[in-house]
């Protein structure tokens, strides 16, 4: 089968690897669509180097049970899953609440330490297939994997309330999920902040409120405190990670508010791109930083439910070929360049 294969630090290659064989707990997916995420881009220009190397790229994956382990139920094959991407160690205070995310032992995390879903084939302890409805398609059902559940996540990281006023500091994908969290919550003010047209069009279709270009960072923080008559916002997820990004939204005059909290889930490389921000206004205006990573796979099953419920969409800009995931006009480089709305869906994997 073919496989976008990461070899180290900016060394990718479409490379043939093996089907591989279920364990005893395991199943086999054949992957139908695996969608491509900020995070591979990380991976291909050596932001993220976590100490593994010659596994499959691809941690937003959606397909169909074909084989199964000694130890698995066969009545499982021929399901259609998404698949939670977290394998934990399932003994230590993390595990046993449900938060493998969080484990400091993980015994894979498909996509970032171990082969992932940008390949015909995984295979995954079956615990970790949630089924999906015949009403989703595949295409429309890997995204959830990460951009749904990352923003479902992240929404009760902020303990996000219909009281809120909301700003959403980068709009692509993840960005997407959480204007429809906060639309679905009912919160007053929702705002988008995003440098293409294109994107503040599509965030103002699925409940922002505002939009504000944010092509000049340096006005931002005005235009947010303009948009919130003064206040600021009560929540900022920032999905950016840039050091202008972030100065936007902290500081006496940065866009958030009294008691707001920051919520941190974009991130770059270089200490160009640190997190600094003087405590005194966060000590007198009784702010909170919060980081937010990944999800549970209780969070995965209620984007599941959430997305087949029509409560959230995913938003698919196109689909292509695994052959057209590398190279100067593939995937990864328009996501690089902003050349897509919401997420590029692998699902041919013969090309």
């Amino acid at each position: 089968m073919n496989a976008i294969v990461y070899h180290g630090p900016q060394k990718l290659s479409l490379s043939p690897k093996e089907i591989p064989i279920p364990l005893e707990h395991e199943v086999l997916i054949q992957v139908k669509a695996a969608a491509l995420c900020h995070t591979d881009l990380h991976f291909q220009d050596g932001t993220l180097n976590l100490n593994s190397t010659n596994f499959t790229l691809g941690h937003e994956i959606a397909g169909t049970i074909t084989k199964v382990g000694p130890s698995v139920s066969p009545q499982l094959i021929g399901k259609r899953v998404v698949v939670y991407y977290y394998v934990g160690c399932g003994a230590c205070e993390w595990c046993l609440k449900g938060e493998e995310q969080l484990c400091g032992s993980l015994k894979s995390e498909f996509g970032f330490i171990s082969d992932g879903g940008l390949a015909g084939y995984l295979k995954c302890p079956s615990l970790n297939c949630v089924s999906i409805p015949d009403s989703l398609s595949f295409e429309q059902a890997a995204p959830i994997g990460c951009g749904v559940t990352t923003a479902v996540h992240a929404s009760k990281r902020a303990d996000m309330k219909s009281t809120d006023t909301v700003v959403v500091y980068g709009c692509n994908g993840v960005g997407y999920g959480l204007v429809q969290l906060a639309h679905n919550m009912s919160c007053p003010t929702i705002i988008a902040v995003a440098r293409q047209e294109i994107h503040r069009s599509t965030a103002l279709k699925y409940g922002a409120t505002h939009v504000i270009d944010g092509t000049d960072s340096s006005t931002v923080a005005a235009s947010i405190r303009e948009a919130t008559g003064g206040e600021g916002a009560s929540i900022i997820y920032e999905c950016v990670g840039l050091r202008e990004t972030m100065d936007a939204c902290v500081g006496w005059a940065g866009g958030l508010g009294k008691r707001g909290r920051l919520v941190l889930i974009g991130y770059a490389a270089g200490s160009e791109n640190d997190f600094r921000c003087h405590p005194i206004p966060l000590v007198v205006y009784e702010q909170s930083v919060i980081g937010s990573v990944g999800a549970t796979l209780d969070d995965l099953k209620e984007a599941v439910q959430l997305v087949a419920d029509s409560k959230v969409r995913t938003h698919v800009d196109s689909c292509i070929g695994i052959s057209e995931v590398l190279g100067k006009d593939g995937g990864l480089a328009r996501i690089k360049t902003c050349r897509c709305n919401g997420k590029i869906v692998v699902n041919d994997f013969t090309s």
